[in-house]
């Protein structure tokens, strides 16, 4: 099974290199200050839709370093991972003020719950386990007109690859 569309909006992954698959789709439709907030539980497939946004370097979850530049793709991806983080207050020592909305894109897992401190403007990326192991449902959420233009552009993305 490939990466299906499902309705607008809604993907579903059978595996890694859908999810994969997905994150490179996603980063063809990137611009300079875009704002992805990814949410999902633990081994979810965060990570493996990062490493899709277009770096060919090994991609980490930066957990423990907080942010991670990926500079090897189309434009640059600005990665943090604010898990650890309990406080807003905190992410003044991340860096993410310096980089949020500017150059490159910007990905923030676990952002969710910084969201007030953050930006109105980003495009929600929801990805949650379905089925066992392997089936996962990613459903994009927009938040402003540049992430509902992105999300349309992801659609018709993912739709051009199945037709093909």
């Amino acid at each position: 099974m490939a990466l299906e569309y499902r309705a607008p909006r809604a993907y579903a992954s059978a595996g890694v290199d859908d999810t994969v698959h997905l994150g490179e789709l996603v980063a063809g439709c990137l611009e300079d200050g875009d704002v992805l907030v990814l949410t999902g539980g633990l081994g979810v497939g965060k990570t493996h839709f990062t490493k899709g946004l277009g770096d060919p370097h090994p991609v980490t979850s930066p957990t423990f370093a907080l942010m991670a530049v990926h500079d090897g793709g189309r434009i640059p991806l600005f990665h943090f991972d604010l898990y650890r983080l309990e406080h807003a207050f905190e992410l003044e020592d991340t860096g993410i003020f310096d980089v949020l909305g500017y150059e490159g894109a910007c990905l923030l897992e676990w952002g969710e719950q910084f969201q007030d401190e953050l930006t109105d403007e980003y495009l929600g990326v929801i990805i949650s386990r379905v089925d066992g192991e392997s089936l996962r449902e990613i459903v994009l959420e927009p938040h402003g007109a540049r992430a509902e233009r992105l999300a349309a552009a992801v659609d018709d993305a993912v739709r051009a690859g199945e037709a093909a």
